[in-house]
């Protein structure tokens, strides 16, 4: 009987453990659990890049292109494999479920310990984007070894089970393995679902094309993959604890993902801290008033009843603001609250802050700057400081656009001033095309420039503020703002009041002409 079967049946038609149109529609939920696993594994390497290298647009355009490139490569060496699509398909899966499920890790691990991880993104993305783009042509082999019939509806549906399973793998990565398991886990579980997907696939429904010896391999394949991956998963936390010790060193107080940046504080008990934000060194604890006086008290030179600061959530300029008695209120828009809540709660920070969220004149607002600004119709401030994320890292060129702003002029009262931090002095480029845009907004500028090597902290995390300093733009919508403190001002720890007119003359001298302003739909930042 079963040989009558067999000789019935059409050359390349295998005998499977269920009917046809079930095998098929295995055939197809493993072609949807493999793309959605293989999305999860490109976003980990758009998101590990714009986090560990900075500048998202460019790092996710450079992924994204080689991996594309990649998949096509993958899909022409797939054509070896289809003559034995079963192993071939069972070896691809394990492989990728090694590499991509490993893949987060292994990039945090060359950031942490090597410097640098441009390379290794590089290679993830070939190696990844070979393996994923031989996934179709195999399963495409494997579905037509279940049945000939209607080849062009196959196509179709093989194709729609890629793209559903891209959209849900989309949709988990950022509202369900970030919040709840964070890029390593959430990484190496995506390979153990991988690797069972696969192995399931070939190992029971298409264990009829394989020779015995091919399943005892594919078997103790499959076995070593998903005991790495569960070990790597056992030791996330020690491995975490160790890059951290690598890029911080061993006085890490405070360590925490707030969901929207991973912050860490570092330094002896003793000392002030060092603030991190993301990997990058946002706020240097013995020197940061150079920062934050240079920044804020310039712009209090004039009426400054009503001071509005848009980010600046741990506090520290919202500290020089408030020391002038005549100061009515403050408001801080802040995009992270786990920022306030530790600069509100962590005894490191509120010291070095003086315990400003306790003070009944500060407002503490959480939201976008951009979007808050947008509905911010009522109120008028007399002075606006502008305390956020150097103008180079992409996901910030928004609140440096002309776009941006036109909003802040909007808030600003007659006469008020806005101060500006507009990245490092050795980047000309960038701090003059702030000036451009601050002046194509309808705002005159003066330009200073604090040259400290020491600095309070490199907003961007790039270093370059060591090199030169942090550049400043105090602006109003009127005459050209004059480069000078108010009668009233506190006592300063900076020598600001002695070098001010010194900081005005060093900005001049790197002066860059000509520069067209940023706008929203063509930035002119960058790195």
């Amino acid at each position: 009987m079963v040989d009558r079967q067999l000789a019935s049946l059409p050359p390349d038609t295998v005998v499977l453990p269920v009917r046809p149109d079930a095998g098929r529609g295995l055939v197809l939920l493993a072609a949807f659990v493999c793309a959605a696993c293989g999305l999860v594994y490109e976003l980990e390497l758009v998101a590990l890049a714009a986090y560990l290298i900075d500048d998202s647009v460019t790092q996710a355009s450079v992924v994204l292109s080689v991996m594309v490139f990649a998949m096509g490569v993958g899909s022409l060496l797939a054509k070896r494999l289809r003559c034995r699509a079963a192993v071939g398909f069972g070896v691809l899966e394990a492989v990728l479920a090694l590499v991509g499920g490993t893949s987060a890790m292994v990039l945090y691990a060359a950031f942490a310990w090597m410097g640098g991880s441009r390379v290794a993104l590089v290679a993830f993305s070939l190696a990844i984007g070979v393996l994923i783009g031989a996934e179709l042509p195999l399963l495409m082999a494997l579905i037509q070894r279940v049945s000939r019939r209607d080849a062009e509806g196959t196509v179709a549906d093989l194709f729609a089970a890629d793209y559903v399973g891209a959209l849900v793998g989309g949709l988990a990565f950022p509202f369900l393995l970030l919040p709840w398991l964070g890029e390593l886990t959430g990484g190496l579980v995506t390979g153990c679902v991988n690797g069972v997907a696969g192995s399931v696939l070939v190992l029971w429904l298409f264990r009829g094309e394989m020779s015995a010896r091919w399943r005892r391999r594919l078997l103790v394949l499959n076995g070593v993959v998903l005991a790495l991956l569960a070990l790597a998963t056992a030791l996330v936390g020690d491995f975490e604890r160790a890059a951290r010790r690598a890029l911080y060193g061993d006085q890490v107080r405070v360590a925490v993902h707030t969901g929207v940046q991973e912050i860490v504080l570092t330094g002896r008990p003793s000392q002030a801290p060092d603030l991190f934000i993301d990997g990058r060194l946002t706020l240097r604890g013995r020197d940061e008033h150079r920062y934050h006086e240079a920044l804020v008290h310039p712009a209090m030179n004039g009426p400054h009843a009503r001071v509005l600061i848009l980010g600046g959530g741990d506090g520290l300029a919202a500290r020089e603001a408030l020391g002038y008695g005549d100061v009515d209120s403050v408001t801080v828009v802040e995009l992270d609250p786990g920022l306030v809540r530790i600069a509100r709660t962590e005894p490191a920070l509120t010291a070095l802050n003086r315990h400003v969220y306790d003070d009944p004149g500060l407002r503490v607002v959480t939201a976008d700057a951009f979007s808050w600004l947008r509905l911010a119709h009522r109120g008028r401030y007399d002075v606006i400081v502008s305390d956020l994320p150097d103008p180079g890292v992409t996901d910030a060129t928004k609140l440096y656009s002309l776009e941006f702003y036109g909003l802040v002029r909007r808030v600003l009262a007659p006469g008020g001033r806005l101060a500006v931090h507009a990245g490092p002095a050795a980047r000309p480029r960038t701090y003059w095309t702030v000036d451009a845009t601050l002046r194509a907004a309808g705002f005159s500028t003066t330009a200073y420039l604090d040259r400290d090597p020491g600095g309070g902290g490199d907003r961007s995390g790039s270093g370059d503020e060591a090199r030169g300093g942090r550049g400043f733009l105090l602006a109003s919508a009127g005459r050209v703002p004059h480069l000078a403190l108010d009668d009233g001002v506190p006592p300063l720890r900076s020598p600001l009041v002695d070098e001010l007119a010194a900081y005005g003359r060093a900005a001049e001298r790197t002066r860059v002409p000509g520069l067209e302003p940023s706008t929203l739909v063509h930035p002119r930042y960058s790195r």
